[in-house]
């Protein structure tokens, strides 16, 4: 049984950094633990266009902790504002990885998203040509559809026809969450289409979620699913397959957000991430397998060299603290056997 690993410094491909003063915290623990992460668009004023986003990137540079080596990608977020000229333009000014598709509704700040991708065709077309990824929310909004099938439903309706639309065009499904996305990357996964995959949906599923009384510290979009999804999601997270790879989501939330009568949508997993990927890893047997997911398969789809720098973790108990300055982390209070012992 090893006492400590060390490998390469990890990327996040999917992270909510927020924005003003609440980016403060997110930045300073993705510092600590990550060479590089993807921010996520949906601000309060989503970020539509390369100027508002070389303001985003300067701002987050500003907050960075004293001495962070962490470099930021940005995202920008799908919409017919955006023109395949814009699109050039930003990519030749900032570090631009991919362009975020919310289908609006269906998560936090997503009420201008795109419902129908035939609106967005031609700026399609020009990342294709361009080679931007196309990062995907990918769960509709249709009050037919049940919570826990939302996923499921946009998989078949949707993401099948937009592979076929678009044999050139490469898409990560961010944050999946079933059996079925599982099951549709490993058909489809490879050079055109990869997934993240979070440690909250590895962790947990929906009596965790429900049973007992809410926990709202657990409710996230897409929301948890049954132990049947949970384990093929550990399944392919330590499957060695290439087209899996670290995406947090971490999404911090003011408690009194949380905790209220209409309760916000996040897991806060950013204070801890990588000690809960490697728990996750340990428990299944896979340690040795958390490299690959976490510092090689994302940087390879993204056509980037691996991060500078190491991360060594340290079988080590201890308990995740109850608060943030106003923040609870996912799994406060309970215990973790791994820690991050260095970071260079």
């Amino acid at each position: 049984m090893p006492q400590a690993i060390r490998f390469p410094r990890p990327d996040d491909f999917h992270q909510h950094l927020r924005e003003g003063d609440a980016m403060n915290l997110p930045l300073a623990h993705a510092s600590a633990q990550f060479g590089r992460i993807m921010a996520m668009p949906n601000l309060s004023r989503p970020i539509k266009s390369g100027l508002m986003l070389g303001e985003y990137l300067s701002e987050v540079d500003s907050r960075k902790p004293e001495g962070s080596r962490l470099e930021v990608f940005g995202t920008l977020y799908l919409g017919p504002e955006i023109t395949p000229q814009e699109l050039e333009t930003t990519l030749r000014a900032h570090p631009l990885l991919a362009v975020k598709w919310y289908p609006r509704g269906v998560t936090t700040n997503s009420s201008e998203g795109v419902s129908e991708i035939e609106a967005c065709h031609t700026l399609l077309e020009a990342m294709q040509e361009l080679g931007v990824t196309l990062s995907i929310h990918g769960e509709v909004n249709d009050p037919l559809v049940d919570i826990f099938d939302r996923e499921k439903t946009f998989i078949r309706s949707t993401l099948l026809p937009l592979l076929e639309r678009f044999p050139a065009l490469r898409m990560v499904l961010e944050h999946i969450s079933t059996r079925a996305a599982v099951e549709c990357l490993h058909a489809h996964g490879g050079d055109r289409l990869a997934a993240t995959i979070t440690a909250h949906h590895l962790l947990v599923n929906r009596h965790h979620l429900l049973a007992g009384g809410i926990k709202p510290h657990l409710y996230c979009l897409p929301i948890v699913k049954r132990e049947e999804d949970r384990l093929a999601l550990l399944g392919a997270a330590t499957s060695g397959k290439p087209y899996f790879f670290l995406g947090s989501d971490s999404a911090p939330h003011a408690r009194v957000d949380k905790e209220s009568a209409c309760g916000c949508a996040g897991c806060y997993t950013g204070a801890h991430a990588m000690e809960l990927y490697a728990e996750v890893f340990d428990q299944a047997g896979a340690l040795e397998r958390l490299v690959d997911f976490a510092s090689r398969f994302g940087a390879d789809y993204y056509r980037l060299p691996e991060a500078g720098g190491e991360i060594q973790l340290e079988r080590r108990r201890h308990r995740v603290p109850a608060d943030y300055g106003g923040v609870t982390p996912f799994w406060a209070k309970q215990e973790l056997n791994w820690r991050v012992a260095a970071f260079s």
